[in-house]
């Protein structure tokens, strides 16, 4: 509170079927030009939360597979919801800074519509979205267990399509995120190389 600014706009993102709250502050980042960056932080620590929902937001990268995963679903579903809410309705590109963010890329679907599977608008969420990879490891990039995305997420997207786009057997977020960005890049030339060995052909053409 000493640094940020409480913004008015609240938005739901629902989990296990029940509504979780979140809230916005925002800090604004002025470069050497003076042009001003809004930094939006999102919280959970409202009244209307229960007390595990209350933590969530606590601390990063905390709990287990569980918390992660309502982490990284207010991240990417929360975070486009809180964007519209604040007016940002006209935004080009969205990045995906490693895979925790990914699950944005299903609230895109989601605005486009809810049609049959082969009609969903991949294509169109691609020329939105750019993701950026870090971690060479295989350990370091989140997966979650279907029983445990379908109890978390619900069926705003069928599980079908998301295994299409995220692996059949759990839920990778990295793949999720590959697979539904236009431009995906590294931060080293060696690590393209080691992350398409660790993604080899895993990256899906819907057209």
């Amino acid at each position: 509170a000493r640094f940020l600014r409480l913004l008015p706009m609240t938005v739901r993102v629902s989990m296990e079927n029940r509504p979780v709250v979140i809230r916005a502050w925002q800090y604004d980042l002025i470069g050497v030009t003076g042009y001003t960056v809004p930094v939006i932080l999102l919280d959970t620590n409202v009244e209307e939360n229960t007390p595990s929902d209350r933590d969530l937001t606590a601390s990063l990268y905390g709990g287990d597979e569980r918390c992660r995963l309502a982490q990284e679903m207010i991240l990417g579903i929360g975070g486009v919801r809180m964007l519209r809410a604040l007016g940002y309705t006209q935004l080009e590109r969205f990045h995906m800074n490693e895979g925790h963010a990914s699950l944005l890329t299903l609230e895109l679907l989601r605005e486009r519509g809810n049609p049959a599977a082969a009609e969903w608008d991949y294509n169109g969420v691609r020329s939105q979205c750019v993701f950026t990879t870090h971690t060479p490891v295989a350990a370091g990039h989140d997966q979650f267990s279907y029983d445990l995305v379908h109890r978390m997420v619900g069926e705003a997207v069928p599980l079908e399509v998301i295994q299409m786009l995220g692996g059949k057997e759990r839920l990778n977020m990295t793949l999720l995120g590959l697979n539904l960005s236009q431009y995906v890049n590294g931060v080293a030339k060696r690590h393209k190389e080691v992350s398409q060995e660790l993604f080899p052909g895993d990256r899906k053409s819907t057209r």
